[in-house]
């Protein structure tokens, strides 16, 4: 069993309220935090703790922080992401759900590290029924004298919100998450500037994932050696992982960074094996955004070393024989899955959810769609095979925002592991022209 730091308390009756999580060691932190310990001592335990983001990009959380700017008489804004609207992602919505003041807690002694005196939660707006168990969780937090003026007797103030998305996925990139949190259209930003220069009214701001958030709990409480010594390499601590499709026991999984591809899944202490006694066919392990990669890939990296649960060896081999951990959005296909049929809901999705400001997404993502839904439906040529291809190359890499990346990357890795599945779709009236 592996060590639990974020959800270890799940199945403790009434977690979510103020008084049982307290009896449960809940808000140590934020007293540790605010009585013992400078901002600047906080910043750098979470920079010794070597946790990097969990939304996806896995950037270093210690080092984003130590960028934010520090302007005299500018405030500083501590923005959460909860808009996890990437498909196969569901850990942050369970966490907030279940243990809500794990977040509230994180945003507290996150904000007093930052210097940040107001914060705000972005929810998407599919979540509206946990943004009212997060509201509930925060109002406790202030009757107790958690948050508010002088929290905890001490000269420290802040203010927690809660907002409500407008459901769009475009939300979840930073920029256009703080685009929307002004009451504008949410397109992204061209960068620079960065958020921690210019983010939330033109201030300095971090944005960081709920998850991210929460795990600074722990390590303010064990320090941040003692959180690098769990998990292997660059990949400490532990992770969320939301697990689902063809397995016997879908659901969110707290995991050491560093376990094994093959036990995660077929372990009766993970996924429980494929289900229905078949076999896998292939899995995207960091949500829809990440490369598809067939089972024995998942299983093996590129110099048959077993793969392991960690941001590098996910990738190891890049594109071509990898995928990335991201969000932790590890969807699992049997052998009797369609992967043109998949790869069409995806280009789908993606059309959907395109803000339109950059062509090549705008316009690409439209294209991509057509030409899957066709070859899916078995009406393709074989020369659609070539011009998803080609498509899917012009958009990566050139739009503002990662979305465009996001599109192309499950079509290029769809027909670089799966192209003779699309082949065999194609009439062979057309194959013979």
């Amino acid at each position: 069993m592996g060590k639990k730091l974020l959800i270890h308390n799940e199945h403790v009756a009434n977690i979510h309220t103020l008084e049982v999580y307290k009896q449960h060691g809940g808000y140590a932190s934020v007293e540790k935090a605010i009585k013992t310990m400078t901002p600047e001592a906080i910043v750098e335990e979470v920079k010794k703790s070597g946790l990097r983001g969990r939304g996806g990009a896995g950037f270093p959380t210690g080092m984003k922080w130590s960028f934010l700017a520090k302007p005299e008489g500018v405030p500083r804004y501590l923005v959460c992401n909860a808009d996890e609207s990437e498909p196969g992602t569901f850990k942050d919505r369970y966490l907030m759900e279940k243990i809500p003041h794990a977040l509230v807690e994180g945003m507290i002694t996150s904000s007093f590290a930052l210097g940040v005196h107001t914060a705000y939660i972005y929810i998407r707006g599919e979540y509206f029924y946990v943004s009212r168990i997060l509201e509930k969780a925060i109002e406790e937090a202030y009757a107790a004298g958690l948050l508010g003026k002088n929290i905890l007797g001490s000269d420290y103030s802040l203010d927690l919100y809660v907002q409500v998305g407008g459901g769009a996925y475009i939300c979840g990139e930073e920029t256009a998450l703080l685009e929307s949190l002004e009451g504008k259209r949410g397109n992204p930003r061209i960068k620079p500037p960065f958020p921690a220069i210019a983010g939330l009214y033109g201030c300095p701001t971090v944005v960081n994932n709920v998850e991210t958030i929460a795990a600074v709990v722990p390590i303010v409480m064990m320090g941040g050696d003692e959180y690098a010594k769990i998990g292997i390499g660059r990949s400490t601590g532990t992770k969320l992982i939301s697990a689902s499709g063809h397995i016997n026991k879908p659901g969110v999984y707290e995991i050491e960074l560093g376990l094994p591809v093959e036990e995660f899944v077929y372990s009766e202490e993970y996924c429980g094996g494929i289900w229905k006694g078949k076999k896998m066919k292939a899995c995207i392990p960091g949500g829809s955004s990440v490369p598809i990669i067939p089972a024995e890939l998942l299983l093996k990296t590129a110099a048959g070393e077993p793969r392991l649960m960690t941001y590098e060896s996910l990738s190891d081999g890049g594109f071509a024989t990898g995928s990335m951990l991201g969000s932790g959005g590890f969807m699992v296909y049997d052998e009797d899955t369609s992967i043109p049929m998949n790869l069409y809901t995806l280009n789908r999705f993606y059309h959907h959810e395109s803000c339109g400001q950059c062509s090549p997404c705008r316009e690409g993502t439209g294209w991509m769609e057509k030409v899957a839904h066709r070859l899916a439906e078995g009406h393709g040529k074989p020369s659609d095979i070539d011009l998803l291809w080609d498509i899917q190359k012009r958009i990566e890499g050139n739009t503002i925002c990662p979305l465009g990346d996001a599109a192309a990357w499950p079509v290029a890795s769809a027909i670089r592991h799966f192209r003779q599945e699309f082949e065999a779709l194609i009439p062979k009236k057309e194959v013979a022209h």
